[in-house]
């Protein structure tokens, strides 16, 4: 079953999975999730396979590797709510 995560909410996703966790094993647990962003939609699971860390320790390593990979205006502008519709 798919489910939806807005990006305000990615730390939550992220605290459900069992640390450490490896790229390739955090990808598949999270690949029937859509991450909604402010300008669109990603597959959660493509993302953090895009990531460069073979290895995350917590979800705020994970989170942290996540951001450097979203593309730059997956946020939206300055004072935009991070993805909430």
């Amino acid at each position: 079953m798919s489910r939806e995560v807005h990006f305000s909410d990615v730390s939550e996703a992220l605290e459900e999975l069992e640390y450490p966790i490896e790229r390739s094993e955090a990808g598949a647990e999270l690949a029937d999730v859509t991450l909604v962003l402010a300008d669109g939609r990603e597959d959660f699971g493509d993302l953090i396979s895009q990531t460069s860390s073979d290895v995350f320790e917590s979800a705020e390593d994970l989170e942290s590797e996540l951001h450097n990979t979203l593309p730059r205006g997956a946020v939206g502008e300055p004072f935009q709510s991070e993805g909430d519709a």
